[in-house]
Order: C-alpha cells, then sequence, then structure tokens
C-alpha cells in the first residue's frame, strides 16, 4: 500500500562526509555553502586522524534548498579535489529512539591488537547499539608505556537489566585487563 508523502517543506535531510589533509579543513567552507543552499546545519562532527580531518555534517531544508546544496557540493569537491561524498538521508525513529537508555562506556589499557573490535563485539552481540566512539593510542607519561584509550555512548534498550549489564561488561574487562567504567550519560 502506497502512503502518501507527509514531509513538511523542511525536513529533508543530506549527510555529508569530507576527507581532507588537515591544513584545509573544508568546515567553513562547507558550513558557508550549506547556508548560501538556503539549508541549516544541524549537526555536525569534526576530527583529526593522523595527518588528515574527517568532517560529518547534516544539513537540513526544503527538497529544492537541498537540491540546491547538492549541485553545489559536485562542484565543491571539484574545485578542492576533496574526498566528498553525500546522500539524502531520513529522520530517525524517534520511538525507537527513545526506548534506549544513554550510556558512556570508558576503557583504558595497554595497547594491544584487537581491543576496540572485542568492545564493539561484546555491544553487538547484546544488540546495544554503539551511538559514538573515540579511540586513541598514546604513551603513559611516566613509563612511556603503549597505552589506548576509548570512550563510547552506547543505546541500551530500555528493556535491558542495567545492573546486570554492567556486572557482566566489567567481568568481560576484567577478562581482557582492560579498565573500564559504564555510567549513564548525564545531560
Amino acid at each position: 500500500m502506497n502512503r502518501p508523502s507527509t514531509r513538511t517543506g523542511n525536513d529533508h535531510q543530506l549527510l555529508i562526509q569530507t576527507l581532507t589533509p588537515s591544513a584545509r579543513t573544508p568546515l567553513q567552507a562547507l558550513a558557508r555553502r550549506i547556508t548560501d543552499a538556503g539549508c541549516n546545519l544541524a549537526d555536525a562532527r569534526v576530527s583529526t586522524l593522523g595527518l588528515d580531518t574527517s568532517i560529518t555534517v547534516l544539513a537540513v531544508g526544503a527538497w529544492d534548498a537541498v537540491a540546491k546544496l547538492e549541485t553545489a557540493l559536485a562542484k565543491l569537491a571539484r574545485e578542492e579535489d576533496w574526498h566528498l561524498t553525500h546522500y539524502r538521508t531520513t529522520q530517525g525513529d524517534s520511538e525507537f529512539d527513545s526506548q534506549l537508555l544513554p550510556y558512556l562506556v570508558e576503557v583504558i589499557s595497554t595497547e594491544r591488537p584487537g581491543i576496540l573490535a572485542k568492545i564493539v563485539e561484546f555491544f553487538d552481540r547484546r544488540a546495544i547499539s554503539v551511538e559514538q566512539l573515540s579511540s586513541m593510542r598514546y604513551r603513559a607519561m611516566q613509563t612511556g608505556a603503549a597505552m589506548f584509550q576509548a570512550q563510547i555512548t552506547i543505546g541500551v534498550p530500555a528493556q535491558t537489566h542495567i545492573a546486570a549489564l554492567r556486572d557482566e561488561f566489567l567481568e568481560f574487562c576484567d577478562g581482557l585487563n582492560l579498565d573500564a567504567i559504564m555510567d549513564p550519560v548525564k545531560f
């Protein structure tokens, strides 16, 4: 059964990602193109990894404004020689999202291959979504040891028994010799 479109004039979304050398960070140029096209910059993530910068933004606007932005982005990518990709997306399911409890997980350990993959797999097996993730390697100031740190925001289904999940996660981390915490996100 075809349902009529219930979109309003300003709820079209375009997800945009760029990868560029750090010296040429495109955030200002992207923000200007978004505004010039008649869209709003709804959300943005900027991250420098190694010598490059990754920017992910969500532009929101009327159908024709998003179409104008798509054209401007194609031209911008050619002119600036950026790695740029974009596609139209839709709003998340707010009913589903409201049933997820946000928790922050922090993990610190000595650097070893596969730690992050094992942590992500732990949550994936339990149908817990990874909403945000930031990890890095660094040298301990006192000893010079290679260290690993991760901060992960997860979405825990409301029906999950939190104390049992926390206990299971901390036991999992103890088995891998990881120092970890799991606390509710406080806004």
